[in-house]
């Protein structure tokens, strides 16, 4: 034969919990005089809020600002890591970009994904827009023209890629 533990009553079993909770609030009540805490209810409200604005914000999109820098070769317009720009003098067709597939290794586009933009950073006076690759990206382009990174650049303010082949340039402002 086997003795059965009896079954607690339900009232017991949430005992150790009940008293725990009555020392928090005991313990809230107490430090609330002392500092200016936020009630569970108001720090629910911020985090909800918080995380709303985040949402909102991933939502828009990220904003790459296009901006001056110094290069050995003048001031050019900079792009993401305030890497160098470059135009290409066989960009000719407006909307349109020259560079496509090896050109594209070389000197690959500065593109946008969907719900990002690029901004004028202070000292970029032209006008920032975007135009539709073949591949289906988007560049960006600065008075029309479309902007490109140069693979031989490997730090901000490298102007490698200026005056190769007498088509490439760096971007000036």
């Amino acid at each position: 034969m086997t003795a059965e533990t009896p079954a607690r009553p339900a009232s017991v079993r949430w005992l150790p919990f009940a008293v725990a909770a009555a020392l928090l609030l005991v313990l809230a009540a107490c430090s609330a005089g002392a500092t200016a805490t936020p009630s569970a209810t108001e720090s629910a409200a911020a985090s909800v809020s918080e995380a709303a604005s985040a949402s909102e914000s991933a939502a828009a999109g990220e904003s790459y600002e296009i901006t001056v820098a110094d290069t050995a070769a003048g001031s050019a317009l900079a792009g993401e890591d305030s890497m160098t720009l470059y135009t290409f003098d066989n960009d000719t067709t407006p909307g349109t970009s020259a560079c496509t597939g090896d050109c594209a290794t070389n000197w690959p586009p500065f593109t946008v994904d969907e719900g990002e933009q690029a901004t004028a950073g202070e000292g970029v006076t032209g006008e920032i827009g975007t135009i539709s690759r073949d591949d289906g990206s988007t560049q960006v382009t600065y008075n029309d023209k479309p902007l490109y990174y140069f693979a031989g650049d490997s730090a901000a303010g490298d102007s490698n890629g200026d005056g190769v082949g007498g088509i490439w340039h760096i971007a000036a402002p």
